[in-house]
């Protein structure tokens, strides 16, 4: 498809776009701040960032101290290593949902762009902004955590618009962005590569494209995850009926199609892709999917897997699957083949999907599960010292990873050999993720009945235990 070149005029974004942007990053920062004050974030995947990110500012070992390796073993993510450069001037988790809320917001201005370069007008191009900024994974992704594939999102719009105007430094950052972000986002960038090289007919930045892509998943799957975890890619466990390795999984993909193929047609993955579209159903009919490429690598994995988190628009995997779907549903509009074409229309219809699907229904109910021990569980933290080791629970242990030793009270680990630890921390009342509440009680009553340790404090079933100090 041509699309029009872009010129150095009109590339800031309009007032409106500018004031829209603000109050959305505003109201996602606020969320997220809130849930954490609230006790509902988790170790997976804030504290697990936090601790990390605190620990390279200090400039030690960012060693996940829960997760047993080196920040890299897990999805070699090296954003964190630019992140860690905000903590040096003050080490705050709030640094986290400051950056992933301007990181989401600010994906409605290369939208903008796209659609203006695609040949919609102003006012359907601001429309697309808002298309995006309330596509209902936008506002979820931000109450789950932190994840630092959300820098990528406006890092895939701008490595596309770019590509396409010749802009060879906002490429070549994009790229290098999406790339740091996490490893399995290489097979985007490759599938992106292919894309520019047949379709787009940019031969140079596609041949670059595709060779960084492939190149940077053999390093990070081969070379540095398996060098700070001692083991294959974290998620390689969820495609085990494929291979126990990345390359045995890739072989039997091809070799086994039978496997896949039953794997892929569920009803599991017919309402995932109901949830994907439906906020842009309007537009997805039409001849525009080859735009669509770059994200089948996400959609495949996804929908291969038996792991339901990858199949809603809750948790982080769909995030680059978005930006090439917003492309398909613009160009179809641009085409005239969309169903929905005023652009008040497409509004209401944007609307009606976010308050369908968003997940801001949790601060009316689910987010409020320990108002009534908020207190106690604030004061129990507080008491916590910076240098003790620390087991506890894992949505209190995001209030605690500015530390290099914190471990989780969860069943998995169990039994706890507690001679390991100055402070263990319990809300006894509740069990919450992977784990039960016997192991809460049975953990309990293991420190109440250790000699070594004493209750510093205890209210409404929050326990704080504390190491006696050592008799000369």
């Amino acid at each position: 498809m041509e699309v029009s070149q872009s010129k150095p005029e009109g590339f800031l974004p309009p007032r409106s776009l500018l004031v829209g942007m603000a109050i959305g990053a505003v109201i996602l920062f606020i969320c997220a701040t809130v849930r954490h004050w609230l006790f509902q974030s988790t170790a997976l995947d804030l504290g697990f960032f936090d601790q990390a990110i605190y620990l390279i500012s200090q400039g030690e070992y960012p060693r996940v101290s829960f997760r047993g390796f080196h920040i890299l073993g897990d999805h070699a993510a090296f954003l964190v290593y630019p992140i860690a450069i905000f903590y040096k001037i003050y080490p705050s988790v709030y640094w986290l949902f400051f950056i992933q809320a301007i990181a989401l917001a600010l994906g409605a201005w290369p939208t903008w762009q796209l659609a203006k370069q695609t040949g919609l007008g102003e006012k359907e191009s601001l429309t697309m902004a808002l298309v995006y900024g309330l596509y209902p994974l936008i506002f979820n992704i931000n109450l789950f955590d932190f994840h630092t594939e959300v820098i990528a999102v406006p890092a895939l719009l701008w490595a596309v618009w770019s590509a396409r105007a010749n802009r060879w430094g906002i490429f070549l950052i994009s790229l290098v962005t999406i790339l740091a972000s996490k490893a399995v986002l290489s097979l985007t960038v490759f599938m992106l590569g292919i894309w520019l090289l047949i379709w787009e007919r940019k031969r140079l930045m596609g041949l670059i494209t595709t060779v960084a892509g492939i190149a940077w998943f053999i390093i990070t799957t081969k070379g540095i995850i398996p060098a700070f975890s001692g083991e294959e890619a974290a998620a390689v466990g969820r495609y085990s009926f494929l291979g126990d390795s990345v390359a045995e999984i890739i072989l039997n993909l091809i070799l086994k199609p039978q496997i896949v193929l039953g794997m892929l047609f569920t009803l599991d993955n017919l309402f995932y892709l109901v949830l994907l579209t439906a906020p842009v159903i309007w537009g997805i009919w039409g001849k525009a999917w080859a735009m669509f490429i770059p994200a089948i690598p996400a959609l495949f994995v996804n929908l291969v897997t038996d792991y339901l988190p990858q199949k809603d628009l809750i948790h982080q995997y769909s995030l680059p699957i978005l930006p090439f779907l917003l492309l398909v549903v613009m160009t179809h509009w641009y085409q005239g083949s969309s169903w929905l074409k005023k652009p008040r229309w497409i509004i209401l219809w944007t609307a009606i999907a976010f308050l369908a699907l968003g997940k801001y229904t949790y601060f009316f109910g689910r987010y409020w599960h320990h108002w009534g021990q908020l207190a106690n569980l604030q004061a129990a933290v507080s008491l916590v010292q910076p240098g003790d080791r620390v087991l506890t629970s894992p949505h209190l242990a995001a209030h605690l990873s500015h530390r290099p030793d914190l471990e989780l009270a969860i069943e998995a680990e169990a039994p706890f050999d507690l001679n390991r630890f100055d402070a263990v921390l319990l809300q006894t009342n509740y069990a919450g993720w992977e784990n039960s509440q016997g192991t809460v009680e049975a953990l309990a009553h293991q420190v109440s009945q250790d000699s070594a340790f004493t209750p510093e404090y205890q209210e409404n079933e929050v326990i704080l235990y504390r190491r006696a100090p050592s008799i000369p």
